[in-house]
């Protein structure tokens, strides 16, 4: 299977930019990670000092990023087997229905 250059070039660009941003998204990840241990390790029951509406929100964030970086890894997965987005098939953010 040949491919022509313009899409070769295309297809990297794409590649690359979902890499960008599943590095954006893991840096994301990560910092939501380290706040809920920080929040979970500053609660003192004792004192009645508790973060559970930060803890959830942080880890409601967390998931959702983990939702991102996968479906850019399936893009990108898709690009290298050769299935453009545009093959009539309708976006299911990030699988092929």
């Amino acid at each position: 299977m040949s491919q022509c250059p313009e899409n070769s070039a295309s297809e990297s660009e794409a590649i690359a930019l979902c890499e960008a941003e599943i590095a954006d998204f893991t840096t994301q990840r990560d910092d939501c990670l380290r706040r809920v241990r920080e929040l979970m390790a500053a609660e003192d029951v004792a004192k009645g000092i508790f973060h559970a509406e930060e803890i959830f929100l942080n880890q409601r964030d967390k998931l959702r990023l983990e939702v991102e970086i996968q479906f850019r890894t399936n893009k990108i997965n898709r690009i290298r087997k050769g299935f453009a987005e545009s093959d009539g098939a309708p976006e299911a953010g990030g699988f092929v229905l």
